[in-house]
């Protein structure tokens, strides 16, 4: 067997490993935990979860916990699957991703929006953020959300992310109403905290 066709075997035998990974993942951690619509399997079944890895982190790709690395960290296949139920995605959004550091998120959700802008949790924090937006969703946990990325949503807009309440981790969504935004926790997941949404601390007296 020539090398190419040593390569090209070695290739075919991963693409089969990781396509059969994406199943499992699908069958025994999406589907199980009622993530069944055809939409946000399509998509986890379309985007290799490995690719948003540092090569040595690869082999973690598909447990059921996120996986951290230098620079961030890529959330469980539940929490996205979770967060793309409770999104809901159309062809009529003007889309903007909060970056947790994998790329991951923006790969799911880009195909289903009109438009999709990626902008790091840092740059959010500290509200370098503009433009109007009817969906933002935040690949992490946060403490609160920033005034100013409040605002670049538009009214009837919905948000998605993780929120850090009383130091557990929850799945959390809101709808801007009237100029008013909320976000209301709807389970516990376990999902990365981006520290960059930190909220101040308060002096306490013992």
């Amino acid at each position: 067997m020539t090398d190419r066709a040593m390569t090209g075997t070695a290739t075919a035998h991963m693409t089969n490993d990781t396509t059969r990974e994406r199943k499992a993942m699908i069958d025994s951690q999406l589907r199980t935990s009622g993530v069944n619509e055809e939409f946000a399997l399509a998509r986890m079944n379309a985007v290799a979860r490995e690719d948003f890895l540092p090569e040595a982190k690869r082999p973690l790709a598909y447990i059921d916990r996120s996986v951290p690395f230098d620079g961030g960290a890529l959330a469980s296949p539940l929490f996205y699957g979770k967060a793309l139920l409770e999104a809901v995605p159309t062809s009529l959004d003007r889309a903007l991703i909060v970056e947790g550091g994998s790329g991951y998120l923006t790969e799911l959700v880009r195909p289903l929006v009109a438009s999709c802008a990626a902008l790091s949790s840092q740059d959010a924090a500290s509200g370098k953020v503009s433009g109007s937006y009817s969906l933002i969703l935040i690949d992490g946990a946060i403490e609160e959300l920033p005034e100013a990325l409040a605002a670049c949503l538009e009214d009837e807009g919905r948000v998605v992310a993780g929120l850090v309440l009383r130091e557990v981790t929850r799945l959390a969504s809101g709808k801007k109403i009237a100029g008013q935004l909320t976000l209301q926790p709807l389970e516990d997941i376990g999902i990365p905290v981006l520290a960059a949404f930190d909220a101040p601390k308060k002096w306490t007296f013992s």
